[in-house]
């Protein structure tokens, strides 16, 4: 992607979906993080089906600790992973409620430090619940900054460092949502729907997917 075309990439972005929200559900910040937490190689709407359940019961990292591992699994366990999501969440509610007084710490160095987050988790909490310009990259920001060439990376570290330096000052909030949602529903895996893309015209993919033809 051109440089001078990535300005026109995320305005575009902006004027389709000028306040991007993460699609899952919470209410306070260690309930999105708790919620990242299970997503990983899960889909949100599974998660939220988990924590609709969960969060009335269990909401906070005392809650949790009080539910035990096996008690936190029967609630999560329609999640991938469930039983290493249940034990991880429950060590990090240890370390929450022993060193942060109950409470979500606000750097990247203590959100990584808790069992089962990694970068891109602390990114998005830093984003979503602290308003952080974070950008946290999960499959589907890893194949739209490799195939739009905005910022292409062999690692996701490499992409997020990459959007670090290319994505505007103005556009680095909500670039996060704007990325993760256009490639979950536009630029998806196998087939990008280039004909429905607002943004085709700025992207370095090649050939672009023809609309399918119509009987």
């Amino acid at each position: 992607m051109k440089k001078d075309n990535i300005p026109l990439f995320f305005a575009t972005l902006q004027a389709a979906n000028p306040t991007p929200e993460t699609e899952l559900e919470y209410s306070t910040p260690f309930e999105l993080l708790a919620a990242v937490l299970l997503s990983a190689q899960a889909t949100d709407v599974g998660v939220n089906k988990a924590t609709r359940k969960l969060f009335p019961v269990a909401n906070t990292p005392q809650a949790i600790l009080d539910l035990g591992v096996e008690g936190l699994e029967e609630y999560i366990k329609t999640i991938g992973l469930y039983r290493s999501k249940a034990r991880h969440l429950v060590e990090a509610c240890r370390m929450l409620v022993e060193q942060h007084g109950g409470e979500v710490p606000r750097t990247r160095a203590e959100l990584e430090a808790l069992p089962g987050v990694g970068r891109k988790t602390a990114n998005v909490v830093l984003n979503v619940a602290f308003g952080e310009a974070t950008i946290a990259v999960d499959t589907h920001i890893f194949r739209v900054g490799n195939r739009t060439g905005l910022a292409p990376g062999k690692t996701p570290l490499e992409v997020e460092l990459k959007l670090e330096k290319r994505v505007p000052l103005e556009y680095r909030l909500h670039a996060h949502h704007w990325l993760i949602l256009h490639g979950r529903y536009i630029c998806v895996a196998r087939k990008p729907r280039c004909w429905e893309c607002a943004v085709a015209t700025f992207c370095s993919y090649k050939p672009k997917t023809p609309a399918p033809k119509t009987a």
